[in-house]
């Protein structure tokens, strides 16, 4: 096997060393089954329980009580964009939407598609540097839900204080920031996030929705775009993504005994600060994309004066087996991913790396 390398890759990210080798070490015969996870029926006991352990284990995480259910859904974190209205906005009434990057963008374009959603608050003329803030946020009367994206993964930034909406359901696209920090999970009606990024592999998206909100689907809605359905069956209405839900499971043990929420987020806001410690102290060499007062724990954008000496960056990080730090089109220069699985000696590494480049190019 080749040496592995630090994986800031946005997602499909990097993943638990432990879970991976858990993974490799029952994936001939799990659980004495003598087949292997991806081959037992989802049908079976020992299929069930991985089910009923993986939304156990979420639940407990999350501080979430059994007002809640967690769904195993396919379609990615995109196919949310359509479920969410298609459930939740009945015609006659709005919904609130805060735009703080591309996939905020994405959900409010599909809702508009469906019925009445609305800019509440957005930072699109400032290239998302920064999330909104309160003041700059008007959200209309009697909305049916507001959403909100928590983390912005193209632009670095993240809601560190959740707006307000008083009685009106916030939804959250979590995909790029569950389970790295504890939240006050009873401000929320409905969460989800593909897991590809803190939960597991591509392929699976995980949802939390409040129980009263499951009986808001309009009686015409299809069943596969209607939660109740996914709860009704715990998730098994039909074949769902079981590696994929095998994996999260793992995970989420990973987490827990890692110390749950609280030690994921001193983890993570030490091994950031590497990172942007090396951005701060570099006379300008560095320049962060996201405003201070919304940098995103999980995801570092940055950039240099040129462009060559950005390629230059890119495949001298790669000598050093840093990989993925190439930055999205639409920030350009530089983007490290750090999520829960990325160890504090990668950012450590990268860190230090930076240092070294940035000496030899000034």
């Amino acid at each position: 096997m080749t040496e592995r390398v630090y994986n800031f890759n946005p997602g499909p990210a990097v993943l638990p060393l432990s879970v991976l080798e858990q993974a490799r070490d029952e994936f001939l015969n799990y659980a004495g089954t003598g087949m292997s996870v991806m081959e037992i029926s989802h049908r079976s006991k020992q299929f069930e329980a991985i089910v009923h352990s993986a939304e156990a284990g979420c639940k407990e995480l999350l501080g979430a009580g059994d007002d809640f259910r967690v769904l195993f859904i396919q379609g990615g974190a995109s196919m949310q964009f359509s479920m969410v209205p298609l459930n939740f906005l009945p015609a006659g009434r709005h919904a609130d939407y805060l735009l703080t990057g591309s996939f905020a963008e994405k959900a409010w374009q599909e809702a508009q598609k469906l019925g009445q959603a609305q800019v509440a608050g957005s930072t699109w003329g400032e290239n998302y540097r920064r999330v909104p803030d309160k003041k700059e946020i008007n959200f209309s009367d009697n909305a049916a839900y507001v959403h909100i994206t928590t983390n912005n993964t193209i632009y670095g930034t993240q809601w560190h204080s959740l707006p307000d909406t008083g009685s009106v359901p916030l939804v959250a696209d979590m995909s790029s920031d569950i389970l790295s920090r504890p939240i006050d999970i009873n401000k929320f009606s409905l969460i989800y996030a593909g897991a590809q990024k803190n939960l597991g592999p591509s392929g699976v998206t995980v949802v939390l929705i409040r129980r009263d909100m499951l009986e808001k689907a309009p009686a015409h809605l299809t069943s596969m775009l209607r939660y109740d359905t996914y709860a009704e069956n715990d998730s098994l209405y039909n074949t769902p993504p079981t590696f994929g839900i095998y994996m999260i499971m793992l995970v989420l043990d990973w987490i827990e005994e890692s110390g749950g929420l609280a030690a994921m987020e001193k983890h993570n806001t030490e091994k950031a600060g590497y990172i942007y410690d090396a951005i701060d102290n570099s006379n300008g060499f560095y320049s962060g994309h996201a405003e201070k007062g919304s940098r995103s724990l999980m995801n570092i954008t940055f950039r240099l004066a040129r462009e060559e000496l950005e390629k230059q960056f890119l495949a001298e990080a790669a000598t050093y087996r840093l990989s993925g730090l190439k930055g999205h089109r639409s920030v350009g220069g530089m983007r490290a991913s750090v999520y829960n699985a990325m160890s504090k000696t990668g950012c450590a590494e990268l860190a230090d790396f930076m240092e070294s480049f940035r000496k030899k190019n000034s």
